[in-house]
This record gives C-alpha cells, structure tokens and sequence, in this order.
C-alpha cells in the first residue's frame, strides 16, 4: 500500500511540474508577443524593449494622444455652448437672433 501511495504521489507531482512549467512557458510567451520585456531571477530587465520601432511607437502614440486631447477640448467647448443655448430661455435667444440679424444689415 505504500509502494502504491508512493507512486501516485509522484505521479501528481510530476503533473503539477508540467503544469507550472507550462504556465510559464506560456506568460513568457506572451510577454514577448506583446513587447513587455523579460525580468531575470534579480528583477533586471533582460530584454528590454527599446529598438527603434518601439521608440516610433512611442511617438506615434504620443502624437495621437495629444491631437486626442485637443479634439476632446473642442468637444467640450461645442458642448458648452449647446448647453447654454438649451438652458437659456427662449426670450435670450430670440434677443441674440435680433441682434445677429442687427449687424448682418
């Protein structure tokens, strides 16, 4: 019985074995497939990622970000004035039409 219990035990640690093995085979693998570099056993940086495509990237997204930004800024003022315009009563309204209508004559 203990020869028995003995061999299952191993069998299971062998599995578990694999298993994390496998995991980490697997987190490496898509680690590199997605630019991150790789951490050595002290933490440094193994691989790092900063070839010329990565720093491109970099600026492209940067460039992005800011126009992004500025359309959000746009956004927001556009959005303010349709508020106004909405919450202001009809009278004020009517009144900046007038004076619109005024000085195109």
């Amino acid at each position: 019985m203990d020869q028995y219990f003995v061999m299952e035990l191993a069998k299971v640690v062998a599995l578990l074995t694999l298993i994390a093995i496998g995991a980490w085979l697997v987190a490496t693998w898509m680690k590199v497939r997605h630019g991150y570099p790789l951490n050595g056993s002290k933490g440094q940086t193994l691989y790092p990622n900063s070839g010329e495509e990565t720093i491109e990237r970099v600026r492209l997204l940067t460039q992005e970000n800011s126009q992004l930004r500025a359309e959000i800024g746009a956004v927001k003022d556009r959005l303010a004035n349709i508020e106004r315009i909405v919450t202001d009563g009809a009278h004020s309204l009517d009144r900046e039409i007038e004076q619109l209508r005024l000085k195109a004559n």
